[in-house]
């Protein structure tokens, strides 16, 4: 069986990030799974409703997006909205349509309050990261699938390949 891939929209080449750019990743291993209808494209935060571009967003004092969901942390806009439930909503989402294609695995957008999977940014809105997962990672992985960053695309083509060997 060949698996399908949840994958960040900006990694793809979709203008959707925060200030309207994309994030594309040329690897030829993307432009064959892309050929192969491997691919399942989302965006959680458009998915939840947020425009394009819009103000940048971080989980605040230095938490994770488990503990969004826990609630004992907030996504903050810059201006300190609380962004909380829009953030969870798009996880829902991108649950969802990973379960609906029996996505196994993700790459995910690395640094984003709602995809980083090793790094996100620490909530001081000064550029600083620090190790922890975005909301959609945290949703995706208490669910079964694993979850990549953008530079690991060759550390899920193994583990794909070792997969698809024993099925």
């Amino acid at each position: 069986m060949t698996e399908k891939i949840l994958i960040s929209a900006c990694l793809v080449g979709q203008p959707v990030r925060y200030n309207g750019s994309a994030k594309t990743v040329t690897h030829s291993l993307l432009r064959q799974w892309q050929d192969e209808g491997r691919l399942v494209i989302v965006c959680p935060e458009l998915a939840a409703g947020f425009s394009v571009p819009r103000p940048p967003a971080e989980i605040a004092h230095g938490e994770d997006g488990a503990a969004v969901l826990s609630e004992t942390a907030r996504v903050i806009e810059e201006n300190g909205t609380d962004l909380s439930e829009l953030f969870v909503a798009g996880a829902k989402t991108a649950l969802a349509l990973a379960q609906e294609h029996d996505c196994k695995f993700a790459l995910l957008t690395d640094g984003s309050p709602s995809c980083g999977s090793t790094t996100i940014y620490d909530g001081t809105f000064a550029g600083k990261k620090h190790q922890g997962v975005g909301v959609t990672t945290a949703l995706l992985r208490a669910h079964g699938v694993q979850v990549f960053a953008e530079t690991e695309i060759d550390t899920l083509a193994r583990l794909l390949a070792a997969q698809e060997t024993r099925a």
